[in-house]
């Protein structure tokens, strides 16, 4: 095969590349909402689908990191209720600085990361069953931090309410999306994590085969520890996201906000038995997700049909990853 050929033939797997595809899948998907129904189009619509981005793109982000090793992470769901519940619980209730609150919601994210690292690395406990006994605990200890009631951070106009304009800003009578320009950064520095440097390089080496990686020197338990904490750090920043943009946090609630962003990570070209995977993937498939979940009620259909329609594009996207890994098999 000559060189021409070879350039070709590395364009059409770059158009044909899973990112490419659910790029086009979320293009088409507007284009459908858009045209089906007039108020889809609407600002406030874009704003809406935007909003409920933010976390989902964050947890996303987060277990993109347990996903490439062959793991998974549950408690990102209620864990960022638990979060937000505590470091509100101290602003609202004790009077601390809302910098503050948003600092021990993070650290909170960190902590149950790194047990979950620790259950799964140093204990062998297996990922799921690990993760599922974090998500029981987070969402008691959300209960108690908060006294079972619902906590509601600052609004937009009250002292401290300026976290809020960190997602949405308000401009004359206009509200603009600062939050997707954050997203975009986030999105930049975390691909050139997983890409360039060594906690990344070695995410990947512990998912393609960790048997391989213990044998090269890398010290696998720590990494794979540190993969965890990644995702409950993300789980933190999602519960401030999650804050800035709802009035009211409740507790006992988060359990599916995992599966959104599970689902949108794969959806976006992780890859369902780990070695591989992308941050810009988990981007638009969490895209994909979003715009379901906002269109769907637009053209007639209960908000139930998008949990079916979910399901089967994260069949496709899995039998899609099967495919291609048996075709590099071969």
């Amino acid at each position: 095969m000559n060189s021409k050929e070879l350039g070709k033939k590395s364009i059409l797997t770059k158009l044909g590349g899973q990112k490419f595809i659910v790029l086009l899948v979320v293009i088409v998907l507007f284009a459908f909402f858009a045209v089906a129904s007039p108020d889809f189009r609407k600002y406030t619509t874009v704003l809406s689908i935007l909003d409920y981005s933010y976390y989902i793109v964050l947890m996303a982000i987060g277990v993109t990191f347990p996903l490439i090793t062959a793991g998974v992470d549950l408690s990102i769901g209620t864990g960022l209720i638990c979060y937000s519940l505590a470091g509100g619980y101290l602003v609202v209730q004790c009077g601390w600085p809302v910098g503050l609150g948003m600092l021990v919601s993070v650290l909170f994210g960190i902590a149950i990361g790194a047990l979950n690292g620790v259950l799964i690395s140093i204990m062998e406990l297996p990922p799921f069953l690990a993760t599922l006994c974090t998500c029981m605990i987070t969402r008691g200890l959300g209960s108690i931090c908060s006294k079972s009631f619902g906590i509601s951070w600052p609004a937009a106009s009250a002292p401290g309410g300026w976290f809020r304009s960190i997602f949405k800003v308000t401009l004359g009578n206009t509200k603009y999306p600062l939050g997707f320009l954050w997203i975009l950064l986030i999105v930049a520095a975390m691909a050139f994590v997983l890409n360039h440097t060594r906690i990344g390089r070695y995410t990947i080496a512990i998912g393609s085969n960790k048997e391989a990686a213990v044998l090269s020197g890398i010290n696998v338990k720590f990494y794979h520890i540190m993969a965890y904490v990644i995702s409950g750090f993300f789980a933190g920043l999602a519960s401030i996201a999650y804050s800035a943009v709802f009035a009211t946090v409740q507790p006992g609630t988060g359990a599916g906000f995992e599966l959104e962003a599970i689902g949108g990570a794969i959806i976006g070209g992780v890859s369902a038995t780990g070695g591989a995977g992308s941050i810009e993937g988990a981007l638009i498939g969490v895209f994909v997700i979003c715009l379901l979940k906002t269109g769907l009620p637009f053209v007639g259909l209960q908000a139930n049909w998008q949990q079916i329609i979910t399901g089967l594009v994260l069949i496709g996207a899995v039998l899609v990853d099967i495919i291609k890994k048996r075709r590099e098999a071969k």
